[in-house]
């Protein structure tokens, strides 16, 4: 039975807000991980993990019969996936040596907007104007968090902020081109099963450049801080994969913008009640700063009552047209 638009809202936005959640919480597991592991072998682990509990899920549920209808255009198109989200993974993990987690995530949001273009220009979404405006606004919101940057006075090193910016950039290019390739695939194949194929091609390609020695010396701490890390990899993609079948990439992308907000907010909770000191540290924002974080999550608010808004109206207009030709 096809899902009402109610309902399709709904689970979209239940799975949306089950990603945001997960990623706000990540950078600063992966913060934590630095002092025990390297970026690329802890994705491998990420991946692996991910790779071995949904093979097992999907052998149970005989669902594997989905590879065999690919063709060779479709096994290239997820091997690309495949490689862009690996890339996503590392450079991200990379880019908190250099970065606050909230920073890092708040720099990751050129990838939503890169997204509602690829939307646009791949799978002919249509964007509106007030759309364009709550990105804009979205826009303006980051630079304003980011002037002390922009103004030379922000704490700390501006070049390392910069490396850390422009690896952040890398991997939200990266991210965006993973994600417009895997709604490609949904007509083929199922959101788990494309998971699927990108975490067991990356468990075995990420093998070589991996050290799974040094995991072996974890100790308790930093064994739970892997296994989060793990599950996040399992929770957060698979909710945006369902949340992109539910609702259309502009919205995903704009509900995903909520991400550093959240990251930030718990990052400077754990300074404030001395949570892991020394490793995770305040960014420092000042009021303005604070001021650009709210035009980032009233331009994400906004644009999701818009696109309903815009949507309900196309559906109610679509019969008279139909009947007008």
């Amino acid at each position: 039975m096809p899902l009402t638009s109610r309902q399709q809202f709904l689970y979209g936005l239940f799975f949306c807000s089950l990603c945001v959640l997960f990623w706000s919480t990540l950078p600063i597991a992966l913060k934590l991980s630095g002092d025990f592991s390297d970026p690329v072998t802890l994705t491998w682990l990420r991946f692996s993990v991910a790779a071995l509990v949904l093979l097992a899920w999907q052998i149970q549920q005989g669902k594997l019969k989905e590879f065999l209808t690919l063709s060779r255009k479709d096994w290239v198109t997820l091997l690309a996936a495949g490689s862009l989200l690996i890339i996503n993974y590392s450079s991200f993990a990379w880019s908190l040596d250099y970065l606050h987690p909230g920073t890092a995530q708040l720099s990751f949001q050129v990838a939503p907007l890169f997204l509602a273009l690829g939307g646009l220009v791949f799978f002919k979404e249509k964007v509106r104007l007030q759309q364009w405006a709550c990105f804009a606004v979205l826009a303006v919101g980051m630079l304003t968090f980011f002037h002390p940057v922009l103004e030379g006075k922000a704490v700390g090193d501006p070049n390392t902020i910069l490396t850390g910016f422009l690896i952040v950039m890398m991997s939200a290019m990266a991210w965006c081109l993973y994600a417009l390739l895997q709604k490609a695939l949904f007509s083929k194949l199922s959101p788990t099963n494309i998971l699927l194929g990108i975490y067991v091609y990356a468990m075995l390609v990420m093998l070589p450049f991996s050290q799974p020695s040094e995991l072996l010396s974890m100790n308790q701490f930093e064994f739970w801080v892997a296994a989060f890390c793990c599950l996040n990899t399992l929770v957060a993609y698979g909710s945006l994969a369902k949340a992109m079948g539910y609702w259309q990439t502009v919205q995903v992308s704009a509900a995903i913008a909520l991400t550093p907000v959240i990251a930030f907010i718990i990052t400077e909770a754990c300074v404030q009640i001395g949570l892991w000191q020394g490793v995770i540290k305040s960014a420092h924002a000042d009021t303005l700063s604070l001021f650009g974080m709210v035009l980032v999550v009233g331009a994400a608010i906004s644009v999701q009552f818009i696109t309903a808004a815009l949507n309900k109206r196309q559906a109610k207009l679509e019969p008279l047209e139909t009947s007008a030709a």
